[in-house]
């Protein structure tokens, strides 16, 4: 397959035409780098590749063979409301998101193991009280999804002797964790943290409902995966009742998070803005000069999503 025309946009548009420009290998095509409000019907009909965080709101396919994701997540695109067309290639990113998870993740378990919130409370009122720090290697994980970002965020935490078992559809064992539950066969009670790395799917939306937090004894509930995975009045719900000890969520149905959202001033819930595993312009240029390569080439493209399955 050959690459022409090459349309960018989104919030790094930029930084990618900075470092793009000096590549030499991209010789004898044509590019336009453009902000999502100046992307145009006839700027969609020019290209042959698409290459953004998600669709602009005016998106359609055209004369495009491959869109390309800049983040690893693409359920915007799975949303576009035409069935997907089978000759048009739709990749992802992949970059170091699992090591930028996993080092997300570990700060907000050592900021709970070693009760950081507690000794600044006692700060504030000059109380001199010990409460004994936990140790990581007496904790029980339990990560949904098992696929690259869940495997590595399992070998960091495993590095420190957490023991970690992972939830998948099939339940196929996978490196790095002890064990792997299939969705069915799934148990929360001994878990003192759970973290969701899964793609929103029709299958992921709102999975982590009242019936999912009413199994859940005491534990921190992290999301790194996606917003629309997770029913937030049941989560608010069991945060009041104690089922849940506290959240840490970084991605949302809607985002920015809106002001009046209750999540933002609830006991037991750290909002962070999407922040978990941000892409760079040197990783975003990084996978899609390889994943052109590969395209071009008629290579296995190993970040090529499933559409079928929506990751």
């Amino acid at each position: 397959m050959k690459i022409t025309n090459i349309l960018f946009t989104g919030r790094l548009v930029k930084e990618l035409e900075r470092l793009l420009d000096v590549e030499d290998r991209l010789q004898g095509r044509n590019f336009r780098f453009l902000t999502e409000e100046e992307v145009s019907f006839e700027d969609l009909d020019w290209a042959d590749a698409y290459v953004a965080f998600h669709p602009v709101s005016n998106f359609h396919f055209g004369n495009i063979k491959w869109v390309h994701s800049l983040g690893a997540g693409v359920d915007r695109y799975m949303a576009i409301g035409d069935t997907w067309p089978d000759e048009v290639i739709l990749t992802r990113t992949i970059s170091s998101f699992g090591k930028k998870i996993g080092e997300y993740t570990l700060s907000y378990m050592l900021k709970d193991l070693q009760h950081h919130d507690t000794f600044r409370n006692q700060q504030v009122r000059g109380d001199w009280k010990m409460v004994a720090p936990r140790a990581l290697d007496e904790m029980k994980v339990v990560v949904f999804g098992t696929g690259e970002i869940g495997q590595e965020l399992a070998r960091i935490l495993a590095f420190f002797g957490v023991q970690v078992e992972g939830v998948s559809r099939s339940g196929m064992d996978k490196d790095h964790f002890c064990r792997v539950m299939s969705l069915e066969e799934v148990s929360l009670k001994k878990a003192d943290f759970i973290i969701n790395t899964l793609p929103l799917t029709m299958e992921t939306e709102h999975l982590f409902d009242e019936r999912f937090f009413a199994q859940v004894n005491q534990a921190v509930f992290v999301n790194v995966g996606r917003g629309g995975t997770v029913d937030h009045d049941a989560l608010l719900k069991a945060l009041v009742s104690g089922s849940l000890k506290a959240a840490v969520l970084d991605v949302f149905e809607e985002e920015p998070l809106p002001v009046g959202s209750p999540l933002w001033s609830q006991p037991g819930v750290t909002v962070t803005p999407h922040i978990s595993a941000i892409t760079t312009p040197e990783e975003g240029v990084a996978c899609f000069l390889e994943t052109l390569e590969a395209v071009e080439s008629g290579r296995e493209l190993r970040n090529r999503v499933d559409v079928g399955r929506g990751y």
